[in-house]
């Protein structure tokens, strides 16, 4: 049996109404509906630089007025844990965010980018000489399975963080939210910053 004229209607007008449908004004930014692509780990971007292939990827996912979080994107060289996985730490890595960025633009979607610093998830392969990842402790992680591996990842013994040493992990989040307003990130709510200003 079909559904009647009204029937169709109501449910069209129910779908309409949905709120996740529905238009939400986030701080200065003026949201066309409530779904968010959230952060999404690729692990594709050689060397730590995100590579071209990523604007096809936000772009197609891009809506106007919709938004996107970047993939966890890390802060430092000492911030990493993952193969692959972008930075945005260098002048390197912000020029090559920026067509990336404009090609989520032009469909008129809103790019966050997703700093992060990966703490004692980590080994010492992926640390500046071969240090201990640092960490709030040095209680090392267990083996966890990953979605893009068949064995167990096997995490290095992290060392402490201390005090003195918290303001330097600070800065490399400072700088890393400064590189990604200068490669468009973030950028109506700060389009009056420049990356030297503080945060």
């Amino acid at each position: 049996m079909g559904h009647s004229v009204a029937t169709v209607q109501q449910e069209v007008q129910q779908t309409l109404t949905m709120p996740v449908l529905t238009p939400y004004k986030m701080g200065r930014f003026n949201l066309s509906h409530r779904m968010v692509m959230p952060p999404m780990t690729r692990q594709r971007s050689w060397n730590n630089i995100p590579q071209p292939h990523a604007a096809v990827y936000y772009s197609q996912r891009a809506t106007k007025g919709g938004l996107i979080i970047s993939e966890a994107t890390v802060i430092s060289e000492a911030a990493r844990g993952y193969k692959d996985t972008p930075g945005i730490w260098s002048k390197e890595q912000v020029e090559a965010w920026k067509p990336i960025v404009e090609a989520v633009h032009a469909k008129g979607g809103i790019f966050f980018c997703q700093i992060w610093h990966v703490g004692r998830a980590s080994t010492y392969e992926y640390q500046p000489n071969g240090q201990a990842p640092i960490s709030s402790t040095s209680n090392e992680l267990k083996p966890q399975l990953q979605a893009n591996a068949d064995e167990p990842a096997k995490f290095s013994p992290p060392r402490s963080l201390t005090a003195d040493e918290i303001p330097q992990v600070l800065d490399q989040y400072k700088l890393a939210a400064r590189n990604a307003m200068e490669a468009g990130k973030f950028l109506s709510p700060f389009k009056h910053l420049k990356p030297t200003d503080q945060l």
